[in-house]
Formats: structure tokens, sequence, C-alpha cells
């Protein structure tokens, strides 16, 4: 593909409109191929053709600065009716007072809620980017959101390798020992990028709230299956913010949202705008609405079979050779699945060999990597997620189907570009959408609009 140095010497000659052309050619190249994918990355899914059509709209060229209905600029009628539309739909779905969803993504999010409740030089407690945290948990010393860009200290909650779960014996005694070092928690952030299992939120909330502490969940992985009524709902357990990422098991556009309580409405909506964000991307908004109705509508059936699909993936893995985690405890509660590759090699490794069989997963860090000497670049493990195969309509037979696949590139050590073949005949029978009100475009069908 020309596109592959698109910045270098080689294309310096080249007219503006081969430029064009070779640009929207590897767009179409992308949905062709990924029509052909068997797609298991946790934080990815494919939305309707209805959001992809609200995408499209004219609602990507406007500004709406402002709280809606509160605007800064003319022109927002319809963009105000739209974005109500959305709240009020959230609210429904979340069961929450209060929610603002002009943060463009799940990192903008967090860091809003970063913004309205932390000074510089606080401290806060969330897992390591090791043990599931996100990165935008992360000290500066690892360029992590939370410390480089709003100067918070990290205080490292501690996981049960075991349980896959934050420790709460072990975490009562660290909050007692930091209190015995003069060490005050602004903020304790619950939820991760490998999120398997409801966190403890109930069980340490008094413990929290007792000394001030703001209770925050990250929802973004587990958002869908919270609005589907099959996880935790940490409004209720006593969080006192939340943030989503609207795009990974809630089956969305990229975008973000902060879901909270009335009495904190003003502090976040200062912190969104004018603190972060100007434009919040309103065709995405649009976007989120469309996705919201359709989760009322399908949520509940959706959510309940991205958690048969995991569990019954992680059982056929198993019993195929790969040392998925959490064994003892169905393997997951949620969409992801977090699996010891070291049998068969590294998580970087094994990543390539899947994706040349068409097989798209992510390498992972496992808990005790650091300690092992390996790091994200090869890491130990790998994390796979079922929210976009079940949109596609998956049940739990096809996930042995995706089993056996995988056992033939990493366990039997099958050429993966063979392998290749029959992965792409297994993916063609999957190419709608499900869980929506309309499915007339295929899901990776490319659509011209010039």
């Amino acid at each position: 593909m020309i596109l592959c140095g698109l910045h270098g010497s080689k294309l310096s000659g080249l007219s503006p409109r081969r430029y064009y052309d070779e640009i929207l050619n590897t767009l179409q190249e992308h949905h062709k191929e990924f029509s052909t994918f068997i797609p298991l990355i946790a934080s990815e899914n494919i939305p309707s053709p209805a959001v992809r059509e609200a995408l499209s709209s004219d609602f990507g060229n406007r500004y709406a600065e402002g709280w809606v209905g509160e605007r800064v600029y003319a022109g927002c009628e319809y963009i105000d009716k739209v974005e109500f539309t959305c709240i009020d739909l959230m609210k429904k779905l979340y069961k929450c007072e209060f929610v603002d969803p002009r943060p463009i993504s799940g990192v903008v999010a967090n860091l809003v809620v970063y913004t309205a409740f932390t000074e510089p030089g606080d401290t806060i407690m969330a897992l390591p980017i090791t043990c599931g945290g996100h990165i935008t948990y992360g000290p500066k010393k690892l360029n992590g959101t939370a410390g480089a860009v709003t100067g918070l200290n990290v205080e490292y909650l501690p996981l049960d390798y075991k349980e896959l779960n934050i420790d709460i014996d072990r975490t009562l005694k660290r909050i007692k020992k930091m209190d015995a070092e003069g060490i005050k928690p602004t903020m304790v952030i619950f939820g991760g990028s490998v999120f398997p299992f409801p966190h403890p939120v109930k069980e340490l909330a008094e413990e929290y709230h007792s000394r001030g502490a703001i209770i925050h969940y990250d929802s973004a992985h587990v958002s869908g299956l919270i609005a589907g009524g099959q996880f935790q709902n940490p409004i209720t357990e006593g969080a006192d913010t939340v943030t989503v990422s609207t795009h990974k098991t809630f089956f969305g556009p990229q975008h973000g949202s902060v879901l909270s309580w009335d009495k904190y409405a003003e502090p976040i909506k200062k912190a969104t705008l004018p603190g972060l964000v100007s434009n919040h991307h309103l065709h995405a908004v649009a976007g989120l609405a469309i996705a919201c109705a359709e989760m009322l509508e399908f949520g509940e059936a959706y959510s309940k079979q991205v958690i048969k699909n995991a569990q019954a993936l992680g059982q056929a893995l198993n019993e195929r050779g790969f040392k998925v985690l959490a064994e003892h405890k169905g393997f997951t509660r949620s969409h992801v699945l977090l699996i010891d590759i070291t049998n068969y090699g590294l998580g970087g490794d094994v990543e390539k060999k899947l994706e040349k069989a068409g097989i798209i997963i992510n390498r992972n860090l496992l808990p005790w990597d650091v300690k092992e000497k390996r790091n994200y670049i090869n890491p130990g493990g790998i994390r796979l997620g079922t929210p976009e195969v079940t949109r596609l309509g998956m049940k739990e037979s096809d996930m042995v189907e995706i089993a056996e696949l995988m056992e033939r590139v990493v366990v039997k050590k099958e050429d993966p570009v063979k392998v290749r073949k029959d992965a792409t005949a297994f993916k063609s029978k999957f190419q709608t959408v499900h869980y929506c009100f309309e499915n007339k475009t295929k899901a990776y069908e490319y659509v011209k609009i010039r």
C-alpha cells in the first residue's frame, strides 16, 4: 500500500488527488479486512447503522458551547433537543440524578472528575496498571494522567491475584497505615481496564466516605453491562461519580460521560467547560442518544449474552490448554478474560500470530509480570473480550469454534495463514449488527456519501 509511507520522501511527488484517492481506498480496505476478522478486543464494539448515520450528520460541523439549553452559540435548537434526550435516557439507564454527556472520551471524563474534586498534590488510590488499572490512574513517573496531567500522588489498591479483584482486608490495612502516616486520600477509584468481577464498592464505601474521600468508579469497560442491569450499579453502592465510555460494552460511538448526583452537578459542569472541553463532538452525542435508546430496548438481552459468551469462551479455551485466570470463579462475570499465555510464548508474539490468522486480540500485562521482568511490549498475558462478537449475533457455540481456531494457532502451532482461511469462512456468517432497531447496512459495509 502506498499509504504505508505517506509521510516519506517516496510520496513527495504525488498529486493531491492521488493522496485523496489513496486515503479513501485505504479506508475501504480497512472495512473489507475487518469484515473477515474475528474481533476480540475487549475495548471495542460495532455501532448500529443508525449510530453511524448520526456520526455522518451535520451535527459534527457545529459548536454548542455551554450547558444544554444555555448555549453561547445560536443555531442549537435541534442540538439541544437531542442532547436533552441523551441525558434523560442515560438517567434512566443508570438510575442517576445527573449526567454530563459532553466529555469526548473516557480519559477526558476521568480528567473532569479529577479537575472537579482534587487539587495538585492530593493523594488518590487506584489499581496499578499492572493489576488492571487504567493509565489515567497512573503516577507521573509512568506518565499516567493522574500524575502527569493533574499532579496527583497515587497510592495503589492491592489486588488479590487469585481472585482478580481488590483485596478488601489489605486495603483496610493500607488505609490505616496511611492514617498513621498522615496521608489522607482525596479520592479512591474503582474500575479498570481488566475488570472481570464487580469491585467491592459497598464494602469499602464507608471507610472512604468517613475520611472525606470522593468515591469514583471508572465504568469504561462495563458501562453497557451496568446499563443492561447485569453488573453492579456503583451509583446505588456508594459511588459519588461514575465515568462512562460509550463504545465498549456500551455499543455507541466513541465518547464519554460523567454520572453523579445533583449535589455535584456544578463542579462537574464547570470542570467540563470551560475546564476541558469546548466543542464536545455533537455528532457523537447524537450517536450516543441513539445507542441509549437501543440499550433501553435491547440492553438486558445483549448484556446477558456478552457475559454468557465470555464465560463460554473462557471454558472452551481452558479445556484446550489455555491458562485462563480465575477458573474457580467461572473466569469472569463481565465481558473480559485474562489469560496467562507463557506456556506457549509471550503476549506480544501471540498477538501477532493470531492477527495473521484473522483473530484480533491484545497483549496484556499480568499482575506479576514486572516481578518476572516482563513489560507491556511482550508481557505474559493476553486479554480477550466479547462485546463485538456478541453484537454480531454470536452465541456460546460460536465461542467454542473461536477457541478451536485459537488452539490451532497457539497450542498446535499451525500455520496462521492456513487458519486464516477457516477464520474468514467462520466470520462470513456474522455480518449483521444485532440488538438494534434497524440493520439494513452490513456491520462493516463502507458507505460512500460523496
